[in-house]
């Protein structure tokens, strides 16, 4: 990361540490078994991607530990 970022190792230690952000620690991630979720996936990455001529894109989370 400091290599990529052209920051000291300490300086992106530093970051890490006020934000407590733990980046070596990997989480699992299930994916719906919904038979639509790959459409729905994609509907919602068109807008972000793509949105419609003068819309506003929200997003609003359902699940709060996310």
């Amino acid at each position: 990361m400091a290599r990529a970022s052209g920051l000291s190792v300490s300086t992106v230690q530093r970051i890490w540490r006020t934000f407590s952000l733990q980046p070596r620690r990997l989480e699992t991630f299930k994916l719906s078994n919904n038979l639509d979720f790959v459409a729905k996936v994609r509907g919602v990455v068109g807008l972000y991607v793509a949105p419609p001529e003068r819309a506003i894109v929200l997003c609003v989370d359902e699940k709060p530990q996310i």
